[in-house]
């Protein structure tokens, strides 16, 4: 694909400038317009990024439909081909077993495409205005994925800062994915930075001028990314590899200039990208119409992570009883119940958190319920949280809630279809050092806790 940059001069014909392909080159070239295309076109959210603010306003299911149009068949390879259950839910994870057998699916389809089209097309021995073409549409698919993981960074919503219950949770209880999440939501400079760096990608492929330096900063984007996926066993390593994989392939028509000037250290030609018309002033018109699907993609992200950060990031607002409530009284129908580890119903701590609550039992489990406020009655209502999607909450407790001072709490009630009273405390949230330990330029010793 290297001979694809040979062409320079927008005004002339593209044959007369373009010289022969190999035939590995050619052979290349197919496969991965068909693979990397018919990938692009079945990945829903690559192609989802370009509606902008429309899509906020599409169903969820409208927005995966390749995915569930061809759920069926993957169910059915996975269970007679395979021997596994392949179902496919919509639980954001995307590296289901149904996924990975329609992506096979995809790349068996482009290597048929491809012996179907060397045989009807052997006669053709190069590709330049194609390439052109591919190129560019790639480059645009990239971009825009850039873009949708960077205003997700850029406006800390993708990793938000660490949960409630996760400073109760012991390091070694936590999973790789939530270490992770909590290392980079504790850090929202860091998140922020990592997200500037993959907006920066995304804007500079959406103008062809600076293509080839996006598409630089794509590759080490995409190579971190991807290795943290492997390494924290986060469910985006299909995507992140295949984006990966197309940013190399966009640096690939520049790689001989690449190796000339940062390794060689000698002259090279201009690293532009090829044209997609002969007409200089077509040629502007599609700059134009690259650089207004980018604005387009950007408006629609801002509206997006707007609404996330006010719904569930930093923004939302904090319940009533927000906080971490230590338990110091617990009675059940008047009788004291002493804080044993092996209590199955006395509670260690209440925690209340932005659209989630929980309590902890003695053994330090942590118990996810349902808790709902209402100020008209001061009562508290608890419901543990359904195993499944389609289940309703089990009411669990109906208390009323005393509240002496700020960081002072008792309620008294229905708990479990006993009478309790529960007396409990704020805990200064600053004090976990994950949240009270500042950033100091000068350290005398490292604190690693």
């Amino acid at each position: 694909m290297t001979a694809v940059v040979a062409e320079h001069a927008v005004e002339e014909p593209a044959r007369e400038l373009a010289p022969e392909w190999h035939p590995l080159t050619r052979l290349a070239f197919r496969f991965c317009v068909a693979y990397l295309g018919l990938f692009c076109l079945w990945m829903a959210q690559i192609s989802y990024v370009f509606l902008g603010v429309i899509a906020l306003r599409i169903p969820e299911d409208a927005i995966a439909w390749q995915l569930l149009t061809l759920a069926p068949v993957s169910s059915w390879i996975g269970e007679h081909v395979f021997g596994v259950a392949a179902e496919l839910t919509m639980n954001g994870s995307g590296d289901q077993a149904a996924i990975w057998i329609q992506c096979g699916l995809v790349l068996v389809v482009a290597v048929l495409v491809t012996v179907v089209w060397s045989i009807l097309d052997r006669r053709r021995r190069a590709y330049p205005r194609g390439a052109s073409w591919f190129l560019a549409g790639l480059r645009l698919a990239v971009g825009g994925q850039m873009l949708f993981y960077g205003f997700a960074k850029l406006v800390p919503t993708q990793m938000p800062e660490p949960a409630l219950t996760t400073l109760l949770t012991r390091v070694g209880d936590l999973s790789p994915m939530s270490m992770l999440w909590t290392q980079v939501g504790s850090a929202p400079a860091y998140e922020v930075a990592l997200g500037a760096a993959e907006v920066l990608a995304g804007l500079l492929l959406f103008w062809p001028r600076t293509a080839t330096l996006g598409a630089m900063l794509s590759v080490i984007s995409m190579a971190q990314v991807f290795l943290l996926n492997l390494t924290f066993d986060v469910p985006v390593k299909m995507l992140s590899g295949h984006l990966l994989l197309m940013s190399l392939v966009l640096l690939a028509p520049q790689a001989r200039r690449l190796l000339d000037v940062l390794v060689l250290q000698r002259p090279s030609e201009p690293m532009t990208q090829p044209p997609l018309f002969r007409s200089a002033r077509a040629e502007r018109w599609a700059t134009v119409v690259q650089v207004a699907a980018a604005a387009w993609i950007v408006v629609g992200l801002i509206v997006f992570s707007a609404e996330s950060w006010r719904e569930y990031g930093g923004g939302a607002p904090e319940p009533e009883l927000y906080g971490i409530w230590e338990v110091s009284e617990f009675t059940i129908d008047q009788a004291s119940v002493p804080p044993l580890s092996t209590d199955p119903v006395r509670w260690q701590r209440l925690v209340v958190d932005k659209g989630t609550a929980a309590y902890q039992r003695m053994d330090d489990t942590i118990v996810p319920v349902v808790a709902t406020f209402d100020p008209a009655t001061a009562s508290l209502t608890l419901a543990t949280a359904p195993s499944a999607p389609d289940q309703a909450p089990t009411p669990y407790a109906t208390l009323a809630v005393d509240r002496a001072a700020d960081d002072r709490l008792t309620l008294r009630g229905d708990l479990a279809g006993e009478q309790a009273t529960v007396v409990l405390t704020r805990v200064d949230l600053d004090g976990f050092p994950l949240r009270g330990t500042g950033f100091r330029w000068v350290q005398n010793n490292p604190y690693v806790g």
